[in-house]
């Protein structure tokens, strides 16, 4: 035997009124989660073939460019996590961060997108040594920046490492104004920066005009110089934050 459920007109209405709470809270909670304060970083660390080159390192000696670019990724992966552990707040620091690196005509997470761990980072630059292939730059950058998109932090920055041009597949000025599209359409932002090592930062104007931060660097130490500038200046805001008491 079937059995039919009624409900009279005042229980319908109590069930549409807890139905509209719920997607209310529902919204509200969704609305909380996308405005977290944090920082969501995915950084694309260039290891195509041309990063085996010699460029000027620290102590006066030519250096491949590969190994200076490891131990500045050390020092990025040190300063964030002293920038997490001296925190003078009562509110922890929240950064989410993941390493990309071309793989084909992409890219590959060689450090998954996610809560900051700085030893995953620390243990990719002490042990790659094998720079090959194209410099797919603007795919590269599509896929870092969904990433970033996806997160549910506040601040969204992409940060470059890169000695080339885009050699294969779109470019990053293809790439970046959908990426800025994307965010919108989330009520969001997502800044980018370049940092061209070795290569001139004009290779790069066309994503400066539409907002991109772009830096050049010839040597180890202006790696460093730039590097400590965008951290500080551009992505973890370290002026904007409270002094200690």
């Amino acid at each position: 035997m079937k059995h039919r459920i009624t409900m009279n007109p005042m229980g319908l209405v109590k069930l549409r009124f807890c139905l509209g709470i719920w997607t209310i809270l529902g919204c509200l909670s969704l609305t909380r989660g996308a405005e977290t304060d944090g920082v969501a970083l995915a950084i694309i660390y260039d290891t195509s073939g041309s990063m085996n080159e010699l460029v000027p390192d620290a102590a006066g000696g030519r250096t491949p460019k590969y190994v200076i670019a490891n131990r500045a990724l050390l020092a990025v992966a040190s300063h964030i996590e002293s920038f997490l552990t001296n925190n003078s707040s009562s509110s922890p620091r929240r950064i989410e961060a993941g390493l990309f690196v071309f793989k084909g005509n992409g890219a590959r997470e060689a450090v998954k997108f996610g809560p900051f761990d700085a030893e995953a980072l620390k243990s990719f630059a002490r042990d790659f040594s094998d720079p090959r292939g194209a410099t797919p730059l603007g795919n590269a950058l599509n896929t870092a920046g969904g990433r970033v998109l996806g997160s549910s932090l506040s601040r969204k920055h992409v940060l470059i490492i890169t000695d080339g041009m885009n050699t294969l597949g779109p470019s990053p000025a293809d790439v970046l104004p959908k990426l800025k599209q994307r965010a919108e359409a989330g009520q969001s932002g997502i800044s980018v920066h370049f940092i061209a090592f070795d290569v001139d930062a004009k290779v790069f104007a066309s994503v400066k005009k539409m907002g991109a931060t772009v830096v050049s660097a010839s040597n180890e130490k202006e790696l460093n110089s730039q590097l400590e500038f965008i951290l500080q200046k551009k992505i973890l805001l370290e002026d904007e934050e409270p002094p200690k008491k």
